[in-house]
């Protein structure tokens, strides 16, 4: 949902970037906990240029607020809204879904998704070895089925396989 920052100002505040649709929303969606089991609760924020300013409960001087930096947040995928549109997708929900090919063939499976600026792409970990990066569109996707736990995959010619840690490059 989010990444702290640094501190801003003396009184525990800090600088948030938010990965929500509306970067205002992170206070909506209760609280928030780190990959380490801590809970934020967030008691006030305001934006500032890209980020957000976020003061946390019991955050109340800078040492504190240093010590987050760099801290992930997650939140409880039941706090989260339905997708908006049948098109829209959690990454969550789309990692560990199987690929297959038009033919129904196995491809392999889905192990992130990224965004490198240009849109969403899809790693899919091959069965054969390897792993090849899809762009999340409806050309080169064009069924996502949650009910089977699989995405139909129509790679374009262009997408190659990149060589596995175990193979041979």
């Amino acid at each position: 949902m989010a990444r702290i920052g640094g501190p801003h100002g003396v009184r525990g505040e800090v600088r948030v970037k938010s990965f929500t649709g509306d970067p205002a929303a992170l206070g909506d969606y209760g609280p928030l906990w780190s990959e380490d089991g801590r809970r934020f609760v967030v008691e006030r924020l305001r934006p500032a240029k890209d980020m957000l300013v976020v003061k946390f409960a019991g955050i109340e001087l800078r040492d504190d607020a240093e010590a987050l930096n760099g801290t992930d947040l997650y939140v409880a995928r039941e706090a989260l809204p339905p997708p908006a549109d049948e098109d829209e997708f959690y990454h969550a929900d789309l990692i560990g879904l199987e690929a297959v090919t038009a033919e129904g063939e196995p491809l392999g499976r889905i192990t992130a998704v990224h965004d490198f600026g240009a849109g969403d792409l899809l790693d899919v970990a091959l069965e054969a070895g390897g792993s090849r990066l899809v762009p999340f569109t409806k050309d080169a996707v064009p069924v996502v089925d949650f009910a089977a736990g699989r995405v139909v995959v129509v790679p374009p010619p262009e997408t190659e396989a990149r060589p596995g840690p175990d193979d041979d490059a």
